[in-house]
């Protein structure tokens, strides 16, 4: 299957800018922050409950721990994704939202969601035959 050339057009543009190591790419940087597991499924998570509680957060996302899901809301809250409310309260109550930005960037990972399960079995059968392939060698 070849690609479009709008498709074309469009890898070129993001690979036009000039990188350097004082000015970081922008789109290297920005996949590299939402690229991990950690902030696909806390964003995916607020798109889904709309509001919740660190702990509900903690919960909902199987293996990661307290500390990088502080490190990760504190990246996503920093980049403008996620709203952190703190309401004063006895004892303090903190609640995590999506911004618009936040939706936004949710919107994308259903698409890559949406490939990843219209192509699951399709990526673990390559992966059988990688591995049987390796093996033979």
């Amino acid at each position: 299957m070849a690609l479009s050339s709008k498709d074309c057009e469009r890898i070129s543009s993001i690979f036009s800018g000039k990188c350097s190591q004082k000015n970081i790419c922008p789109v290297k940087d920005i996949m590299a922050r939402y690229g991990d597991k950690w902030s696909m499924y806390t964003v995916l998570l607020l798109g889904q409950h709309h509001k919740m509680r660190f702990n509900e957060l903690k919960a909902g996302i199987t293996g990661i721990s307290q500390r990088m899901l502080t490190v990760t809301l504190r990246s996503l809250e920093e980049d403008g994704i996620v709203a952190r409310t703190l309401y004063p309260e006895i004892p303090p109550r903190v609640e995590y939202a999506l911004t618009e930005l936040g939706e936004g960037l949710l919107r994308q990972l259903l698409e890559l969601a949406s490939w990843a399960n219209d192509h699951h079995a399709d990526i673990m059968n390559a992966r059988k035959k990688y591995e049987k392939k390796q093996v033979e060698n």
